[in-house]
């Protein structure tokens, strides 16, 4: 897997957690550098604590991009865009991952690990970190947000 980002961040709620850890394994198997900003140990958490962690760390430029896994994607999002500059998307399947990065230049990609299947998992974060945005038309709807 290729990657156009260079300074990755994760994390996720318990929920989330074995995701979290399976995502990490296959960004660093790809020779990428992740950060994991937690949970270590899966016990139970309040994703919004974890969300803020990634979404300030991006927000702060400290990483390029985040992903976030809770069980449905969702919390992490709403979560995530409460903080300035931030554009958390859930990818539901591949095409949303891509059309995320494409059109809203996403730089936080949110899962949900009750919602998606472990072997789609890989092909959506392999697309999240791939694609590229498009600019253009869509730079001008972003500055609206």
């Amino acid at each position: 897997m290729k990657s156009i980002f260079k300074k990755i961040c994760i994390s996720s709620d318990h929920a989330g957690y074995e995701i979290k850890e399976f995502i990490k394994d296959f960004i660093l198997r790809s020779n990428i550098s992740i950060t994991d900003l937690g949970p270590f140990i899966n016990k139970s958490v309040d994703y919004p604590d974890f969300a803020k962690k990634v979404s300030q760390r991006v927000s702060k430029k400290k990483s390029e991009i985040g992903i976030l896994v809770c069980g449905s994607g969702t919390g992490m999002a709403i979560s995530a865009n409460k903080t300035k500059g931030i554009r958390a998307a859930v990818g539901y399947n591949i095409k949303s991952t891509q059309l995320s990065r494409q059109h809203n230049n996403a730089n936080i990609l949110c899962l949900g690990s009750r919602l998606t299947k472990k072997k789609d998992i890989s092909k959506i974060v392999s697309v999240f970190l791939k694609t590229k945005f498009e600019g253009g038309r869509h730079t001008r709807r972003i500055k609206k947000i």
